[in-house]
């Protein structure tokens, strides 16, 4: 009876139970060859608002706030600088890199939160 009770088991694989062994002698089990990323639904949302911010930034700010973000925040492969460097390379106060700054960040949070509406926020830009 113990006999046929174990037959119909045998045949069971567990997920943790060593499969192979890699090249450094460890065994692999099903869980190693299975696995899957957990991360993968966080980095498709990256990804995705990523290249969301970078179509805002095109369609709403203006060239000298573009670059300023742009250079702040290390985008399209540049290095992040700060105020003061992005003053001295746009000739300009750090004080007024600070003001464009933050009226642009406003202006990307603002369409974030907005989505596709057609309803402008009330930002002033300054000369």
């Amino acid at each position: 009876m113990y006999f046929r009770g174990l037959k119909k088991t045998l045949g069971d694989v567990y997920i943790s139970d060593p499969i192979d062994v890699d090249k450094d002698g460890n065994q692999l089990t099903l869980l190693d060859i299975v696995a899957e990323d957990d991360h993968i639904v966080e980095d498709i949302d990256l990804k995705m608002k990523s290249e969301q911010l970078y179509r805002y930034i095109g369609e709403c700010l203006e060239e000298r706030e573009r670059v300023i973000i742009e250079h702040r925040y290390g985008l399209h492969g540049k290095k992040p600088l700060t105020q003061r460097e992005v003053a001295e390379k746009l000739g300009i106060s750090r004080s007024y890199v600070s003001r464009i700054e933050k009226k642009a960040l406003e202006l990307l949070r603002w369409r974030f939160d907005a989505g596709d509406s057609p309803i402008r926020p009330t930002v002033k830009r300054t000369p």
